[in-house]
C-alpha cells in the first residue's frame, strides 16, 4: 500500500510528516500517478475524482481544519494547522447520477 499526499503546500507536507505517516508527495493526481487498489490518497480532489478512486478500491482522506475567516486562503504552517485542529477525515464518495436529469428522476447511470 502506498499513501499519496496531493498538495502544493509545504505546511501540509510538514504536518503529515508529524503524524508519522510515510507518503509520496505529488502536486497533481493524474494518469502518471499509478494508484492501485489498497492505496491511500490524501488531499483536495474534485468529487468526481474521489468517486472514481474510491470505486477502484483506493482509500480517500481529506485534511480538515476549523479555520477562522482571517486564515482562509493563506499558506499555513504545520504549527498553524495544528492550532486550527488539523485532522484526517476519511470519505467515501459515490456517483449516483451522471447528470442532473438522472438525479432528479432518482435513477442511477445506465438504468432505464
Amino acid at each position: 500500500m502506498t499513501t499519496y499526499l496531493i498538495t502544493r503546500h509545504a505546511g501540509a507536507v510538514a504536518w503529515l510528516r508529524r503524524q508519522g505517516i510515510d507518503f509520496k508527495e505529488v502536486s497533481h493526481l493524474d494518469g502518471a500517478t499509478a494508484i492501485e487498489p489498497g492505496d491511500r490518497v490524501i488531499g483536495p480532489l474534485p468529487l468526481s475524482r474521489i468517486a472514481n478512486i474510491v470505486a477502484a478500491g483506493v482509500r480517500y482522506e481529506a485534511i480538515e481544519m476549523d479555520l477562522p475567516e482571517g486564515a482562509r486562503g493563506s499558506e499555513l504552517s504545520a504549527d498553524q494547522m495544528e492550532r486550527y485542529g488539523a485532522r484526517l477525515v476519511r470519505y467515501r464518495v459515490e456517483r449516483i447520477a451522471a447528470d442532473a436529469a438522472e438525479a432528479d428522476a432518482g435513477r442511477t447511470p445506465g438504468s432505464p
